[in-house]
């Protein structure tokens, strides 16, 4: 079947993994990522995941409610790791190979990331799961997606998300807000549009990196996979 990215990274909230209650992992919700993920591994795309970690912890949130922020980020970064070992567990329920590499040294859980050996699990057929985002303090998953996308040659970020793609303004607000299907780097930062936070898109940008903003219900991913007109495509060129 074919394909339109060969190599990928997607980008997934903390909270796509919870579910309706949108905190904690559901095994349901959890379950149906993982087996579009399994489908799109057979179909030969390199994959590589980062994920948030919202539904357990949010650094910033906890910096907001008095705590210091670099022991609230690393809480977030654990938090993420958390959710890394579940991504792990269910697709290897269905067979998928993977790994698990951590920005932190957690040895007996994780691996510590070392680009060239996370190049060489991918050219093997293994999926990889980047947890502790960036291993630092006061960056974002997003920066961490961005980051590694460079980093093993993703030809695309994919960003799952709650909305269709990405709005002149915020959809859950403003009803009028208008889809835009495909926008250029320099529109973004004309029209101030949310897409990530300013250094991942920065990277994004500088290296050429379409970013692909969806909804992550059953199919979406396939169907951007395969090429098809889902969500918001950002690009050198809108």
């Amino acid at each position: 079947m074919p394909v339109k990215y060969r190599k990928i990274l997607l980008k997934l909230s903390g909270e796509s993994l919870a579910g309706p209650a949108r905190k904690g992992i559901d095994r349901e919700t959890i379950g149906r990522v993982a087996d579009e993920i399994s489908d799109i591994h057979d179909m030969g795309v390199e994959i590589g995941i980062v994920v948030g970690g919202g539904n357990i912890f949010r650094g910033i949130a906890g910096a907001a409610d008095g705590m210091e922020r670099t022991a609230a980020d690393h809480m977030g970064m654990m938090a993420t790791v958390v959710n890394a070992l579940a991504i792990q567990h269910f697709l290897e329920e269905r067979k998928v190979r993977t790994r698990v590499l951590s920005a932190l040294g957690i040895e007996g859980v994780a691996e510590r990331f070392v680009r060239r050996e996370a190049v060489a699990h991918l050219k093997r057929g293994r999926v990889l799961i980047f947890a502790a985002g960036t291993g630092n303090p006061y960056f974002t998953t997003d920066t961490a997606a961005a980051l590694r996308a460079c980093e093993i040659g993703s030809e695309a970020v994919l960003k799952g998300t709650r909305v269709d793609g990405v709005y002149s303004a915020d959809p859950e607000k403003d009803k009028s807000a208008t889809l835009y299907k495909t926008v250029s780097y320099k529109e973004v930062l004309n029209r101030d549009l949310k897409v990530m936070d300013s250094t991942a898109f920065a990277l994004c940008k500088e290296n050429r990196i379409p970013i692909v903003v969806f909804r992550l219900v059953e199919g979406n991913l396939t169907r951007v996979i395969q090429g098809e007109d889902v969500g918001t495509t950002v690009k050198e060129t809108g």
